[in-house]
């Protein structure tokens, strides 16, 4: 009889799902983006060969800001986000690693860790932000009308 010394193919699929998984809405969203871009190149060469100046074509209406308020409030909510997510993930690796005997993923802690990282950045650079703004606001001279 030999001992097993490496992964079993169960783990090995848990693991190859863990990791494919989230790839697969980011393979969608860049094809989608992909041909969506490709779609306005093949607009803009058809325009040109019919003499429509490009200012007609609404190409700007995409470029517009979309946000609701000053830019602390984006980087708070997607602070928040990713600070939630990297929790939720950290949570269910850690359930994963105590029901297969712990040790196994040490690896895979770094994806927690990077969406928690880059949520409390976010946090501070939104704190960042307001204070800036803040004070921004109190220094500007009251405008006579």
């Amino acid at each position: 009889m030999l001992a097993q010394t490496g992964p079993d193919a169960t783990v090995m699929l848990i693991v190859l799902i863990t990791f494919t998984a989230p790839a697969i809405p980011i393979l969608i969203i860049g094809m989608v983006y992909y041909y969506k871009k490709k779609l306005e190149q093949k607009q803009i060469l058809a325009a040109i060969e019919k003499g429509v100046p490009l200012a007609e074509l609404n190409l700007s209406a995409k470029k517009q800001d979309k946000s609701g308020g000053p830019g602390w409030i984006q980087d708070q909510s997607k602070g928040i986000t990713l600070t939630l997510i990297g929790i939720g993930i950290a949570i269910a690796f850690w359930f994963l690693v105590t029901s297969l005997g712990g040790g196994v993923f040490n690896v895979m802690w770094i994806v927690p860790i990077v969406f928690l990282g880059n949520g409390i950045g976010l946090l501070i650079r939104a704190n960042m932000r307001w204070k800036y703004e803040k004070t921004e606001l109190q220094e500007q001279p009251p405008s006579e009308a």
